[in-house]
């Protein structure tokens, strides 16, 4: 018995002496000081920790033997080192990291939870869209991000006008209306601004974009129902960064685009300039346009000045005028008569100033200090009506973030202030003014274990012409990440939001705001939802990656607001009972040789009004969608790519099923001299476009009503281009 107990005894102690403590401190190779917030995650293990404001990690418990240590911070080159353990008499690795002007972590470190972490080390769960994959969509649509959106699984751009092609945003099957479009974290494109956002978002100056998916409301506030979608936009370097862009397409659609940056001394600079021309065209040949003539020019210069590493200002100005003309093609080339008069006009001016001041600490705190004014004049006519107004939004914030090597904290207070002015008449006027306070706190609780916790305290004042109302929101959010092993691992989240009500919706943008009632006794609507995902990664064999990410969401909104008709006028009223969504979505890739790579997106949606009786489905909704992409890339030199789109069964708004159909499109690029690439794409090669199964336009022909829009109008089309890079 004591011959088993000592062989025990010893097998304990060997086991204990293997596991060892790796003591690190982590400083900036050119001034020597101590940096905090320095991710440190051990090769092929759950192992990981943040330094802290002493630069400082201990991570364990460690085996023997040799171990790969990775180093990521936002602003320096990432850094590997290998070390063998057991180390002598506890001795300290000391690591330096370099400052990368050159370029930026791209989609590693996140910025849309404001804590500079990595994305495998924040809790909430993130896609990140990177500046390569921007650069790809770039090409089949340089005038806007719409493209980016919609190859993205769980996300639908729906199209709501057959002759203005304007368009908005759908998250998890949820009208456009409850997602939060941010650019830099400003929050500019909502209420009469939202059924024209995402075609004046141009991909050109974008690093990267960062989605969302459930309730957002913590660090967003209201409108972040489904999500929220950030477009972050580049930042100068110390060397000069300078690309334009010539794309012209088979329907008569010119872009010219111009980027330049860079980062001398105290002061920077960017600006981003695009132009796009588009001629009407009728793909039919039913008399009304597919794609509507328009001229779109935007100008975003922006300017920083560093007095020292530790504090930056950054202030911006964005300025976009878009003039839109759809509708009989008579009309649109100026010969029109008493048979050939329908037309839509869209004329609308974006003026965004930004202005962003931003401070560091010693300890690797940090203040930023936000604000912004925005300014939408928009006009629409059609025969025999016109409606115009001008959407002012102001949105001043600011936050404290304390980063220690265990946990990061995060809190702020902000101010929002919307008004819409209506002209002439004036019966839609509206304003709010929101109030908001939020804490979050994101804690290391083991190497494995993350959680994220937060809370959000909003008082909203919103009031029309005809009553005022006063509510405030408790929010509060939760999410954990679990690094189950070094393949395996696992996001949950959930939390509550809320909209304040609004008369622009996909529906009203729909019909012009026509006939359309101001508010009156309605109430905000209110969500709780959540999501949960399981991550897997493997090595196939040493040159076959793949990695599966499936994800389950859930969402109810309660008191939903619903578009009512009685006697030729709609108006808004709260439905009793709520809309729920849920379903979930399956992503899968596949990369052989890091030249190779294969995408299989899978989403299933059953979203239902639960007030509905009979049918109720929500319209404009497929509850299967497939995303397929494979792309062939040798990185600097050429680039080819294959996709294809399978959208399911929808019903429409007068209960009618639409036919399921693939859509699939074909892209080449070649880049020559590092500095000049060439390219062509074939969008819907297939030709799906609605009309092949029934006229979008019914009669009479001078006074036209449209089919709800549930795919391609347009159809089949080529475009091709230049882009240079110095």
């Amino acid at each position: 018995m004591t011959k088993y107990v000592i062989i025990l005894a010893a097998f304990i102690c060997s086991f204990a002496y293997s596991q060892n403590t790796l003591r690190i401190i982590v400083k900036d190779s050119e001034t020597l000081k101590s940096l905090a917030g320095v991710s440190v995650s051990i090769h092929n293990s759950t192992i990981s920790g943040i330094t802290d404001d002493k630069g400082f990690l201990e991570l364990n418990p460690i085996e023997n033997g040799e171990h790969k240590i990775n180093f990521v911070l936002l602003g320096y080159e990432e850094f590997s080192l290998n070390v063998i353990l057991p180390k002598q008499n506890g001795e300290l690795v000391s690591v330096q990291l370099k400052s990368s002007e050159e370029e930026e972590l791209d989609a590693v470190v996140v910025q849309s939870t404001r804590t500079s972490r990595t994305i495998k080390n924040t809790p909430t769960r993130i896609e990140s869209i990177d500046a390569e994959e921007l650069d790809e969509k770039a090409n089949m649509k340089p005038a806007n991000v719409s493209m980016v959106l919609h190859e993205s699984t769980g996300l639908q751009v729906q199209q709501t006008s057959a002759t203005s092609g304007n368009a908005s945003i759908r998250v998890q099957g949820l009208d456009g209306r409850y997602t939060q479009l941010l650019k830099d974290g400003y929050a500019n494109f909502g209420n009469f601004a939202s059924g024209l956002s995402i075609l004046e978002i141009p991909p050109l100056d974008l690093q990267q974009v960062e989605v969302i998916k459930g309730p957002s409301s913590t660090l967003y506030g209201g409108g972040a129902i489904a999500g929220a979608i950030n477009f972050i936009s580049k930042t100068p370097k110390q060397k000069g960064e300078y690309n334009f862009i010539l794309n012209q397409s088979n329907i008569n659609q010119t872009n010219i685009g111009a980027y330049a940056s860079q980062r001398k001394g105290k002061f920077g600079y960017s600006i981003l300039g695009l132009v796009n021309f588009q001629k009407a065209f009728d793909v039919d040949d039913d008399d009304f346009s597919e794609t509507p003539k328009s001229h779109n020019f935007t100008i975003n210069p922006r300017l920083f000045y560093y007095p020292s590493e530790n504090l930056s200002f950054m202030l911006g100005n964005s300025f976009t005028k878009t003039d839109i003309e759809g509708g009989d093609m008579h009309v649109i080339e100026g010969y029109p008569d008493a048979y050939h008069v329908y037309f839509e006009k869209n004329k609308t001016i974006r003026n965004t100033t930004t202005f962003e001041l931003d401070k560091k600490f010693d300890n690797q705190n940090s203040l930023k200090l936000k604000q912004s004014l925005s300014v939408f004049d928009r006009k629409i006519n059609i025969p025999d009506y016109e409606f115009s107004g001008v959407n002012t939004n102001s949105f001043t914030e600011v936050s404290y973030v304390v980063n220690k090597s265990r946990y990061t904290i995060i809190s702020g207070l902000n101010l929002v202030y919307d008004k819409f002015k209506q002209r002439n008449s004036g019966i839609l006027d509206a304003q709010s003014f929101t109030t908001g306070a939020y804490f979050q706190h994101t804690w290391d609780v083991t190497e494995r274990v993350k959680l994220e916790n937060g809370l959000r305290l909003d008082n909203v004042s919103y009031s029309n012409t005809n009553f005022s109302k006063n509510q405030t929101f408790f929010l509060p959010k939760v999410a954990a990440l679990f690094k189950i092993n070094s393949q395996l691992s696992s996001r949950v989240g959930a939390g509550l939001g809320y909209k304040i009500p609004t008369v622009f919706t996909e529906q009203t943008e729909s019909v012009q705001y026509q006939n359309l009632l101001p508010l009156q006794n309605v109430v905000a609507e209110k969500s709780i939802g959540g999501t949960a995902d399981i991550n897997y990664k493997v090595n196939i064999f040493s040159d076959l990656k793949f990695s599966v990410n499936q994800m389950f969401f859930i969402t109810e909104i309660s008191k939903p607001l619903v578009l009512e008709n009685e006697a030729d006028y709609s108006f808004f009223v709260n439905a009793s009972d709520p809309v729920v969504s849920k379903g979930f979505e399956t992503n899968i890739k596949f990369v052989y040789k890091e030249d190779l790579k294969l995408f299989v997106g899978y989403t299933f949606t059953d979203a239902q009004a639960q007030y509905l009786t009979g049918n109720q489905f929500l319209p404009l909704l497929p509850k299967n969608k497939v995303n397929l992409a494979l792309i062939y890339e040798k990185e600097t030199n050429f680039k080819i790519g294959l996709e294809g789109y399978f959208t399911d069964e929808q019903y429409l708004y007068n209960g009618d099923k639409t036919p399921t159909y693939w859509e699939f499109g074909f892209m080449v690029e070649k880049t020559l001299w590092d500095k000049f690439a060439f390219f062509i794409n074939f969008e819907n090669f297939t030709d799906t476009r609605q009309s092949t199964y029934k006229r979008v336009v019914n009669e009479p022909h001078n006074k036209p009503t449209f089919d709800d829009i549930w795919t391609h109008t347009e159809g089949f089309t080529i475009n091709g281009g230049v882009k240079i890079k110095l």
